[in-house]
């Protein structure tokens, strides 16, 4: 039907046109220099039946100027071609200059009342954006080794008595013994899974390169919940806070009452020199953002902040032991310690992800499944030198003292 209409709008294009020609010929043949009005009529009808054809046309393609009609004069093509004709259009044609007659079209149109759909395209911007990754993980602390096996063993001195001493000539000499304890840790596993449909993933831009950025950074974030809190029952690690030296809340008074009115900062202080009784010297303190804002914010008696001498580079430390924030330390709570030999993360099988058509009905439903996942062991070889302990307790301790 739609090109049976467009025919009949050629032909009767062909028929106005040959009408305006007649009209042209006749302005220059007459004296007044016009048209008779039957031909004028005959343009006139002419015209409409081709704007009928059109508006034929417009509603078989689901056009609609339904908006326009409400206006207070009407802006369609047709309506402005007969009013434009019946005010002389055609009478005002020139001798000779031309086959055709001019009229403006007044309609204001606006992109909201006039644009259906993505008429204008988008500017579309590569990528996707999401919040931050934790900027440093745990496993960044500590040493790593690789293993072969499921269980890591190892022997760890568990008492000494020294006997040496100075001994007169003759005399016998103190004796010395020491313990040795063995000690097993598991090879656990952590992973997750998506499940995503073979569309998604083909058509999807960067789909493939936000899956194994962002996937796995969040299974870090489990991982730093592990190496830190992990109560140590199967398939959970045995974390930091379980497996380091709770602060000592019992220290002597006459170093706890040296502090005057003891603050987040003095606690540091103390952990550290808990480390040092037993020769260990911290590689890390580790904090919750909070925690570490609120001791900068901590101001002496003179209202000057305590950050001035203690705070020391660019990287964030106190005393020369760099501070690493981690929001998977509890608030409230802190870790000290000799990280680089007190403890280790062993890595059976690293951080993979991996794609398989192969798993379920994927095959028949269109499917593909995302894992993510990786084998691991925590040692804590030596206790001592992981000190650990919640502020509060810390300062009220330091405060009876």
């Amino acid at each position: 039907m739609e090109e049976n209409v467009k025919q009949q709008l050629d032909q009767l294009g062909n028929i106005i046109d040959e009408k305006i020609e007649k009209a042209n010929a006749q302005v220059q043949q007459r004296t007044d220099g016009k048209i008779d009005e039957t031909l004028k009529g005959e343009i006139n009808n002419l015209t409409e039946k081709f704007n009928e054809r059109m508006d034929a046309m417009e509603v078989a393609n689901k056009k609609s100027f339904d908006s326009l009609s409400s206006q207070k004069e009407s802006k369609s093509f047709k309506s402005a071609l007969i009013k434009s004709i019946n005010e002389g259009a055609i009478d005002s044609i020139k001798n000779g200059t031309s086959r055709g007659a001019s009229f403006e079209i007044k309609a204001d149109m606006t992109v909201g009342a006039d644009f259906t759909g993505e008429v204008i395209p988008a500017q579309r911007v590569p990528g996707y954006y999401f919040d931050p990754n934790r900027p440093q993980n745990i496993r960044q602390l500590i040493p790593s080794g690789t293993t072969s096996s499921d269980v890591v063993r190892f022997v760890s001195e568990s008492g000494y008595s020294n006997g040496a001493a100075a001994t007169a000539e003759g005399a016998t000499f103190g004796q010395t013994d020491f313990d040795m304890t063995a000690t097993s840790v598991n090879v656990e596993k952590i992973g997750t899974y998506l499940r995503i449909s073979e569309e998604m993933l083909a058509d999807t831009p960067q789909l493939t390169s936000y899956i194994s950025n962002r996937v796995p950074a969040k299974l870090m974030e489990v991982e730093d919940d592990q190496l830190l809190g992990g109560n140590g029952v199967s398939p959970n690690l045995k974390g930091l806070y379980n497996s380091g030296t709770a602060f000592d809340e019992s220290a002597s008074s006459a170093f706890y009452q040296a502090v005057t009115a003891p603050n987040e900062f003095d606690v540091l202080v103390a952990a550290i020199n808990q480390l040092a009784l037993n020769n260990y010297r911290p590689n890390y303190i580790l904090l919750n953002p909070t925690d570490f804002h609120k001791i900068l914010l901590t101001k002496d008696t003179t209202n000057n902040y305590i950050k001035d001498q203690v705070y020391q580079g660019l990287a964030p430390n106190f005393m020369g032991v760099p501070v690493v924030q981690n929001v998977e330390v509890n608030a409230g709570t802190f870790l000290v310690g000799d990280f680089a030999n007190s403890c280790q993360l062993w890595v059976r099988d690293n951080l993979s992800v991996e794609f398989f058509r192969e798993d379920g009905t994927n095959v028949r439903d269109g499917f593909v499944t995302v894992r993510a996942v990786e084998r691991v062991a925590l040692a804590t070889y030596l206790p001592k030198g992981i000190i650990d302990g919640t502020f509060s307790s810390a300062i009220t301790a330091m405060t009876k003292s």
